[in-house]
């Protein structure tokens, strides 16, 4: 299973995210952001997911990393 980190525009969106997550039985984590991802939010999703990554997606999410070896790897933006 692949490893992933979502930041967010907000807080509440971080909050959000998580609930929707967890409802799906998607294990996910609050954290904070590292820094050379964003300095927007500060909070982040770090979560584990098998399929489409886009089926994910909302308007609350900015980016979407995927864990790879200790480095990240942007797969999704909403800019």
């Amino acid at each position: 299973m692949k490893e992933y980190i979502a930041t967010f525009y907000t807080h509440s969106g971080a909050i959000k995210f998580n609930r929707k997550a967890k409802s799906n039985n998607i294990k996910c984590e609050l954290m904070p952001v590292p820094r050379k991802l964003s300095s927007d939010c500060g909070i982040g999703a770090k979560f584990k997911f098998d399929k489409d990554i886009t089926d994910l997606v909302d308007q609350e999410i900015e980016k979407i990393f995927l864990i790879k070896d200790g480095q990240y790897e942007l797969v999704y933006s909403n800019e």
